[in-house]
């Protein structure tokens, strides 16, 4: 009697079995028509990234490190995060800005700094028209913001341990405790950060010496994610200079961004790139030429070593120019927000202090509405 009763269950069984065999191992079947349409709407998972990877790009950007495509001349100037939406990744206010900061240096002509001039000793041109200085401050004590951008593709394999201990010693003497703050980013393909930002030179010294050399150059697009993904987002409560030093031979072969766009995304993050050439042959190369407009455009300089010890005294000149520099700020009197490019000059108005240089960034993009 037990079995007949079984046999109607065994037979339903029977029937189930083929249809049971047609779903995947790893997938459970939904319990209701509703559990399937939330299933299919559901977005797929991201795909998981590397440690210490730029993030994957949003909807605003091309692939990889691309800028958006209103980037350069229509794009709004630095996207200011909300208070309200930090714990969002990738959600900010786009604040238009209509002051213009400017950190400018100003030498003698035996290239020595000048550190005692007043706001009365110089005018400002934005696209040749005069302007009102609205603040100026002899700013040589600021704290630091420094990203420390290491070429380590193959091209530069042979210098590579020189350079990594000149970087370090660098750090050490500038970055100070609970004061100032750094990162490093190494790149061959892509950009990776090896150390975060933080004032321990320890950490930052390992961060260094984990860099091995290898691959391709993408120059470009690392200089363009260290303004853009590391000092734009970086919170600050008060003023900062910030800084890249870029150590390349400045031969790029695989970047998406164009090195134009990456000037841009350094000025949008006032951000005063300083670059050491990895050549040793003395200069004229068509990377040093590169590695010059980025830095000129910028309002930092380049330095091209004839042998390597030479790298450790332009790290020792960086270190002092960024403590003899100026900052003043001015707001546009032909201000409109058209995302239209503006020159800028600096021009000394002292007669008495002769032969003296100003070197600054070049110009900067309006915002745009």
């Amino acid at each position: 009697m037990r079995f007949r009763n079984l046999l109607p269950g065994v037979g339903i069984l029977a029937c189930l079995l083929p249809l049971l065999a047609q779903v995947p191992a790893n997938q459970s079947l939904p319990a209701d028509p509703a559990s399937v349409k939330a299933q299919e709407q559901r977005p797929p998972a991201p795909p998981p990234q590397r440690h210490n990877q730029p993030a994957a790009p949003t909807a605003q950007t091309q692939e990889r490190s691309a800028p958006a495509p209103n980037s350069g001349a229509n794009a709004d100037l630095p996207a200011v995060a909300s208070s309200d939406a930090q714990d969002e990744p990738g959600a900010v206010i786009r604040v238009p800005v209509n002051e213009v900061p400017v950190i400018f240096t100003v030498t003698d002509k035996h290239g020595h700094y000048v550190k005692d001039l007043s706001k009365d000793d110089f005018q400002v041109l934005d696209n040749d028209a005069p302007q009102k200085i609205n603040s100026f401050q002899n700013e040589t004590d600021l704290p630091l913001e420094v990203g420390l951008l290491i070429d380590a593709s193959n091209s530069i394999r042979d210098r590579f341990k020189f350079e990594q201990e000149s970087a370090a010693a660098f750090l050490n003497q500038i970055i100070r405790p609970r004061y100032d703050k750094a990162f490093v980013v190494g790149f061959d393909e892509t950009p990776e950060v090896t150390q975060d930002f933080t004032d321990n030179t320890e950490s930052l010294g390992r961060g260094i010496r984990m860099l091995r050399p290898g691959g391709g150059t993408a120059l470009f697009d690392a200089l363009y994610f260290a303004c853009r993904d590391k000092l734009l987002k970086e919170q600050n409560n008060g003023p900062m200079r910030r800084a890249i030093i870029l150590l390349s031979d400045g031969e790029d072969d695989l970047s998406h961004v164009t090195r134009e766009e990456a000037i841009d995304m350094a000025e949008r993050a006032d951000a005063i790139v300083y670059t050491i050439s990895t050549n040793t042959s003395g200069g004229g190369t068509r990377g040093d030429k590169i590695m010059q407009r980025i830095a000129e455009a910028t309002g930092g300089r380049t330095f091209v070593p004839f042998q390597l010890s030479d790298v450790a005294d332009a790290f020792q000149q960086i270190q002092t120019e960024l403590r003899s520099q100026y900052a003043l700020s001015y707001r546009p009197s032909n201000f409109r927000a058209d995302g239209q490019y503006h020159t800028i000059e600096i021009q000394l108005q002292n007669r008495k202090r002769k032969g003296l240089h100003v070197r600054a960034r070049r110009g900067y993009y309006a915002p745009t509405h």
